[in-house]
């Protein structure tokens, strides 16, 4: 799943995948804005079929965060 994860971020910031590491901020280690951001978190919404509450987007910082919170919503 962190795959998955990593290649939704690298998409939407134009990266290859393979340069994400799993701890890797999104904002300040990939540049992400706060628009892209919000592709990125929509993205892994249809992608995992989940709704993530606005609250928990800060907390969604790196892809091991987000692999973290989509395995505890799949439960």
């Amino acid at each position: 799943m962190i795959e998955q994860i990593k290649q939704l971020i690298a998409d939407e910031l134009h990266i290859d995948a393979s340069s994400i590491a799993d701890d890797a901020d999104i904002i300040e280690d990939l540049g992400a804005d706060s628009l892209s951001v919000v592709t990125i978190i929509m993205n892994a919404e249809d992608e995992f079929g989940i709704s993530i509450p606005d609250e928990a987007v800060a907390d969604l910082r790196t892809p091991a965060a987000m692999e973290q919170f989509v395995e505890n919503y799949k439960k």
